[in-house]
Order: C-alpha cells, then structure tokens, then sequence
C-alpha cells in the first residue's frame, strides 16, 4: 500500500493533496476524507492509502494514518 506526506489540507472543504513517497502528488477529496473515519489531517502527517484510477484521473481512498 502507497505511503505519502500530507503537503495540504483545507479542514473547511475536507480537501488536500498529498505527496507521494515517488514525488507524485494526489488530490483527497471531501469524500475520501469522510470514508476514512478521520476527524482532521494535518500538514506533514504521513498517511497510507490506495491508488485507484487511471493515470489521468487517479484518486486516493481507504485513507489512514502511519504510526510512528
């Protein structure tokens, strides 16, 4: 399962991007944000996640976080 960083995260829409390990960056949505049970992300968090989509229109989902 892909590991990232959270570069961005607006906590009144529940949207962000986060940076993969390989630099790409994602978009999380308000709904992947709702599914995963989280009540708040923050900025340099590193998190777990699922790619799924093709490669013009991938998307993270099953969301959590990584414990140190």
């Amino acid at each position: 399962m892909p590991q990232g960083t959270i570069k961005q995260f607006n906590i009144d829409t529940n949207t962000g991007i986060v940076v993969l390990d390989d630099s790409r960056e994602l978009p999380i949505t308000a709904q992947t944000f709702a599914r995963s049970g989280l009540l708040e992300l923050r900025l340099g968090q590193r998190v777990r996640f699922e790619v799924t989509g093709s490669e013009e229109t991938q998307q993270v989902r099953n969301l959590t976080l990584v414990s140190l």
